[in-house]
């Protein structure tokens, strides 16, 4: 029999001709009386990264949790792959068989477990009689390592525990299960949150790969320097309205940094 989640999958497998991965038109979001999101016009389109920046409360995790089925939003419409979804049936399931994750800074691994298993967490290879494919699972998380996202730190393999790792390293793994699992826009909350510079660099490498990889990524993030390092655009929320979408090329890390206070400093 198949359900509607599996018509889902198969819209996205074979959704192989389209311009933009996800495109919000006009989307609204109240809360109550708040107005949290106005009129957000934004498309992702391949193999872009795409920064997300603004003030605490600015509507960056609202505007996410509206794009991934978390939130449904108050009007307006979601395109992907350039096709319109029924905002009814929207969730977070849905996302991601439309092939959308979302990384969160240091909540989606299990410490205590083997990497190996981390890759595999509610996607076991089983064979008929559901056991794990252990064996099956170790080659391809090797792989995901070595030529995904070319993790080599020394001393450390598909057995070893992910509390071994550091922080940038972690960040690795999980961007590099999100890529293995053919995501086609993968989303990135805060991920160089209190890493060390040698930490950050790494994972902005990795964020690089994603792009290189044919992906498109939203990255969202405070430090407005490392976003500017690594973004094709620059995406400036404030109070829950789009009043910037530039390239970096057209704004310095100090222009962008003075602009960003200067939208603080608006509303005190």
């Amino acid at each position: 029999m198949t359900t509607r989640l599996d018509s889902d999958r198969t819209a996205a497998a074979d959704g192989a001709e389209f311009t933009h991965i996800v495109r919000m038109d006009g989307v609204q979001k109240f809360f109550g009386a708040v107005h949290a999101l106005r009129d957000i016009n934004l498309a992702i389109g391949r193999n872009e990264i795409v920064g997300l920046i603004g003030d605490n409360g600015a509507g960056k995790s609202t505007l996410i949790k509206v794009l991934t089925g978390v939130f449904p939003p108050s009007g307006g419409r979601i395109y992907v792959r350039d096709r319109e979804i029924d905002l009814a049936r929207h969730s977070v399931g849905l996302a991601h068989a439309m092939s959308i994750e979302t990384v969160y800074q240091d909540k989606s691994l299990g410490e205590k477990q083997p990497l190996w298993r981390n890759f595999f967490v509610g996607r076991q290879i089983t064979n008929r009689l559901g056991f794990i494919k252990i064996r099956e699972e170790k080659r391809i998380a090797q792989d995901i390592l070595l030529n995904t996202i070319g993790f080599r730190g020394v001393g450390i393999s598909v057995d070893s525990t992910v509390k071994l790792l550091s922080g940038g390293e972690r960040q690795g793994i999980a961007i590099g299960r999100a890529m293995h699992f053919n995501s086609d826009l993968i989303i990135l909350d805060e991920p160089t949150v209190a890493l060390a510079v040698a930490e950050v660099r790494k994972v902005l490498d990795f964020i690089r790969r994603i792009k290189d990889s044919g992906r498109a990524c939203i990255y969202i993030e405070h430090n407005l320097a490392h976003v500017h390092a690594v973004a094709d655009r620059l995406v400036v929320l404030d109070r829950g309205v789009i009043v910037a979408d530039i390239s970096p090329r057209d704004m310095s890390v100090a222009e962008l940094t003075e602009y960003v206070i200067d939208l603080q400093q608006h509303h005190r």
